[in-house]
């Protein structure tokens, strides 16, 4: 056991004194493995924080336990033509519609109605584009676990005798009421002046688009400024976790009942949840990983080739030194070994400084956007793994030619 302790820090000690010794060479031969493992992990980092960043995103916007019923949600991969299919077969939802939801599903613990439309804004000379006028009723706040930072949400007396009032997210607040008290001012929506009852808390963007330039109304009242006709979204949510899965299918069954569907005959509406939501986030995830891992990968092989390269440039520097340690009793595995552990350090340590590296532009990247670049154990492994595993592939014909050398004809070349 000493012996074998002793034959392997010798040779780790002459391995670190070669390297040492070429030190510029050295470093140019772990600028491929550098760059290969911190591809790989900023890649994975990437992919994972993207996935966090959109997921915990979606669980802002629709909430926790919350579904959808709409005439059309966005189902997984559809062709064209099963698009334009549904939207032929699905109906339109109305208010008689959400009042049949929320009477007859008897496990959903809330059942409220959303309708939207997009317009600009245009008050005392400024203008906020794109915004988002959305009617709701007042158990919305619950159902998507919205924030109200000043003021409150709209109450149900309100929903009832259709209050001119609002709620306005961060961007209409600072947009038409910056450095003031916004609570008890009026805005104008579609020329209709609504007294102004809370801020949302804000939400930031999602790929691009804010979630701040949000307007909310009553559902009667945006039903008296845009028209009564319109498809509603009726919104759900489960008493837990244990039974949302029973409360959609709770909710599914009692559209269909509204319905008056039978049998096999299609749903004619769309549903949507947030788990559904989560799960293709998941799928479009991992098909990028599946996809984009294999080709970073590639740069660590190409940086195992130029080690492989260094390594036979080293065999034939040394060849005096290998005929000496043969000639004075070293057998070949311990030749072998040797210059396997050479090459396995020299990767090793392009592996750390990789990571070192991908740690820097993870966090530069956690510095200048919202996605919260998770570099996961699983990536670090899989990098620190295959470089190892690198070195040591690059390193068997070189250490194998190495240790063939005869002595004598080592010993000659000096």
């Amino acid at each position: 056991m000493r012996y074998l302790y002793s034959f392997y820090a010798d040779a780790a000690r002459i391995a670190l004194q070669s390297i040492y010794a070429h030190k510029l060479r050295s470093f140019l031969t772990l600028i491929g493995i550098i760059i290969g493992v911190a591809s790989v992990v900023v890649v994975g980092a990437s992919i994972s924080g993207f996935n966090s960043y959109v997921v915990t995103t979606i669980s802002k916007v629709l909430g926790v336990n919350h579904f959808m019923i709409a005439r059309y949600a966005h189902q997984g991969r559809m062709s064209q033509e099963e698009r334009e299919r549904m939207w032929r077969r699905n109906k339109q939802l109305y208010l008689d519609d959400y009042q049949w939801v929320r009477d007859h599903c008897e496990s959903c613990l809330e059942v409220g109605a959303q309708i939207g439309t997009g317009m600009n804004l245009k008050q005392n000379g400024r203008e906020l584009f794109g915004v988002r006028i959305m009617g709701v009723t007042a158990n919305m706040v619950e159902i998507e676990n919205k924030t109200i930072a000043e003021g409150r949400y709209i109450a149900p007396h309100e929903v009832d005798r259709s209050a001119y009032v609002c709620v306005i997210g961060a961007d209409l607040k600072e947009k038409f009421f910056d450095g003031q008290d916004p609570l008890g001012k009026t805005l104008k929506i579609g020329q209709v002046p609504m007294t102004v009852i809370g801020v949302e808390e804000k939400r930031g963007s999602f790929l691009g688009q804010s979630l701040d330039t949000h307007a909310y109304l009553p559902l009667t009242t945006f039903g008296k400024l845009f028209g009564r006709r319109q498809s509603v979204q009726i919104h759900g949510e489960a008493k837990d976790s244990e039974t949302f899965w029973s409360t959609i299918e709770d909710a599914r069954v009692t559209m269909r009942n509204r319905h008056k569907l039978v049998g096999n005959q299609e749903d004619d509406f769309g549903l949507v949840n947030v788990e559904t939501e989560i799960n293709q986030v998941d799928d479009f995830t991992g098909a990028i990983a599946l996809v984009v891992t294999p080709i970073t990968l590639l740069s660590l092989l190409v940086g195992g080739i130029v080690v492989m390269n260094i390594m036979l440039v080293s065999v034939t520097e040394r060849t005096f030194e290998i005929g000496l340690r043969k000639a004075v009793g070293a057998r070949r595995r311990q030749i072998l070994m040797q210059f396997l552990i050479e090459s396995s350090i020299l990767t090793a340590v392009g592996g750390v400084l990789g990571l070192l590296l991908a740690s820097g532009i993870s966090w530069a990247v956690r510095l200048s956007t919202p996605i919260p670049m998770t570099i996961t154990i699983g990536y670090i492994l899989l990098s620190i793994l295959f470089s190892g595993g690198i070195g040591l592939i690059a390193g068997i014909y070189p250490a194998f030619k190495a240790s063939r050398l005869d002595p004598i004809v080592a010993l000659g070349k000096n």
